[in-house]
């Protein structure tokens, strides 16, 4: 079985060879604006474009779907909804919702197999959808890892 590669740099800037994914965490209201999302922004017009279009048009905007940009030669940008509206509900819980992290993964390791890509990300849903670590990398393995996709997972200093 694969493992999880830890590194630490720039997720938006992958070092592997061949065909990449940058993965990383959306909410279900249309909103794009803090955090990893930033990032990815300030390299490529195209996601935020795409990502906005898709709110916009409602069609299969819900959590857990997935919407790929390719905005390089072998690069893909994958929009995943994981994450219910920006704050904390009523009872304190966080936006991050792992049931759709995993419904997104899963999409994501098949078009990844499909494409012969590997997946990078920053560790996702831990910032601002409120998510920990601890119960996002069990969701990468069975998604990814487990189906023998080379994963990383940057940080970044």
């Amino acid at each position: 079985m694969a493992k999880v590669n830890y590194l630490t740099g720039d997720a938006t800037n992958p070092k592997t060879d061949g065909n990449k994914i940058i993965v990383h965490i959306c909410n279900d209201i249309g909103g794009w604006g803090k955090g990893f999302v930033m990032a990815i922004s300030k390299r490529w017009a195209e996601p935020e474009l795409k990502y906005r279009e898709w709110f916009k048009t409602k069609e299969n905007f819900k959590l857990g779907q997935v919407q790929f940009v390719q905005v390089e030669d072998k690069l893909w940008i994958a929009n995943l909804i994981g994450q219910h509206k920006i704050n904390k509900d009523e009872k304190g819980n966080a936006p991050i919702r792992y049931d759709a992290v995993l419904t997104g993964l899963e999409f994501i390791g098949k078009f990844a197999s499909d494409k012969n890509a590997s997946v990078h990300m920053p560790r996702i849903g831990c910032g601002l959808a409120g998510g920990t670590w601890d119960k996002i990398e069990p969701l990468i393995e069975k998604s990814l890892t487990e189906k023998e996709i080379e994963t990383y997972v940057y940080d970044f200093i």
